[in-house]
């Protein structure tokens, strides 16, 4: 017999996770359009030059690649490859159509990505990601609205003790020459410190070692680190000024390090009056990995939850790789997969939403009856509920186990006596009381109760 299970690291999504993702997504979907974000969608498949050299030396050992086809399988060479996010293909669709979008390009984008990856517990090869990017502007503002877009995104979805950690890639930049960490080995330096937060201080402390930066190099670092986030942490202010004091320090006369400084503060007082005042913090020990970051980089963390929900950055040079001229570019990824967990795990969703297929079900009281049903259902249809219908003449007993089953709350019943009188019954499946009303006033009633 073959395997039954999905490929290592894929999942199949029954209903009720289908369900869950619909919500979430459509909840995100409607808070970004209310920014003025407009969707796009780009091909599971890119030319592998296209996202070749984009994610640095570890992400091109997880791109999936295809092989040629046909005549030239034989090759062992891949001229495609599966989308690995969703920044490098926006860079692409940029570049192609430049003519045709506009001045400032703001687009959302949610989609599968695949990476070659080691399955583990939630991680996987195949993930949605919640794209939101801002294309044509230098101005931090654009920072300053993306936070707040993705702020008011997990609001409403209702989470509440969220912090958007923001740093800058000049910064860090910064840091390392401030430790002597020569310009061709910071990419990889940035790599590890991006691991912080997943194998700890030692851990990135023995990748170091093995990359053969001396001892005092991580040492300095992570005594500096230690540092600034003993005032942000302890009086968990947005901006704190101890911390600043210390950034000041470690980069004072670096060109990179002043503009970074410089930025970062232009962002927080923007945000300060927008839609994520109170929720973004200096966070100068943070590193994303990404090769093409170029300013500000940003990630969301929830108390408790290791890893994080989502992060992104300003990548002014991405589309100049296509395009031939740079176009400025900032943008931020929800981790779909990961919001939706915490989600269950806290017992977020809306249980009669994601866990109810239908609103009612409308039974089939004996053969003679069944153009009765399909009518009624149909009218509350109309009405816009949803609705199931039981597919055959059963004991009413089992269609209400069903009904039960599936955790639909409430059944319809159209019986010889119910017809008589023009009413149907309607079966409670939480509480297991019945009642009757008329046809008419059906569908006023089921708005009533649920």
């Amino acid at each position: 017999m073959p395997k039954t299970q999905p490929a290592r690291g894929m999942r199949d999504f029954l209903p009720a996770d289908v369900r869950r993702r619909e919500y979430v997504i459509g909840v995100i979907k409607e808070v970004y359009e209310r920014y003025g974000f407009e969707p796009l969608e780009t091909p599971a498949v890119e030319n592998i030059e296209t996202l070749l050299g984009k994610y640095g030396e570890e992400g091109n050992q997880l791109i999936f690649k295809i092989l040629k086809r046909g005549v030239h399988e034989s090759s062992g060479e891949a001229d495609l490859a599966l989308r690995y996010d969703l920044t490098v293909p926006l860079a692409r669709v940029v570049a192609e159509y430049r003519d045709k979008l506009p001045k400032f390009f703001k687009r959302y984008q949610i989609q599968p990505v695949w990476r070659a990856d080691r399955p583990a517990r939630g991680r996987f090869r195949e993930f949605y990601q919640c794209d939101v990017d801002i294309l044509g502007s230098r101005s931090m503002l654009v920072e300053a609205e993306i936070c707040a877009a993705a702020s008011e995104a997990l609001t409403a979805l209702g989470f509440a003790d969220f912090k958007i950690r923001i740093n800058h890639r000049k910064h860090l930049t910064a840091i390392l020459d401030a430790v002597q960490i020569n310009e061709e080995d910071q990419t990889r330096a940035l790599v590890v410190l991006d691991k912080l937060d997943k194998i700890g201080i030692e851990g990135v402390r023995t990748e170091f070692l093995e990359l053969g930066f001396p001892a005092w190099v991580s040492t300095e670092l992570f005594d500096f680190f230690a540092r600034v986030e003993q005032g942000s942490e302890s009086d968990n202010l947005t901006w704190n000024g101890h911390s600043l004091c210390e950034m000041r320090k470690f980069v004072e006369g670096h060109p990179e390090g002043e503009v970074a400084l410089t930025e970062l503060t232009r962002i927080l007082d923007l945000v300060s009056a927008g839609g994520a005042a109170g929720k973004v913090v200096l966070a100068p020990n943070l590193a994303r990995g990404l090769s093409y970051y170029t300013g500000a980089i940003m990630e969301i963390t929830v108390p408790g939850l290791a890893g994080s929900l989502g992060g992104g950055g300003r990548y002014d040079n991405l589309v100049g790789m296509f395009l031939g001229q740079d176009v400025p570019a900032c943008g931020f990824s929800l981790g779909l997969e990961r919001i939706i967990v915490v989600m269950t795990e806290r017992e977020m969703f809306p249980e009669a939403l994601v866990s109810s297929p239908a609103d009612i079900m409308v039974s089939i009281w004996n053969e003679g009856s069944v153009a009765e049903s399909i009518s009624l259902a149909q009218e509350l249809r109309s009405a816009g509920f949803r609705v199931d219908l039981y597919p055959e003449a059963d004991k009413l007993g089992k269609q209400f186990k069903y009904a039960s089953a599936r955790l639909i709350p409430f059944v319809a019943v159209i019986g010889d006596d119910e017809r008589a009188r023009g009413e149907v019954s309607i079966k409670d499946m939480r509480s297991g009381t019945q009642r009757s009303v008329k046809r008419e006033s059906l569908a006023v009633t089921l708005r009533e109760l649920l």
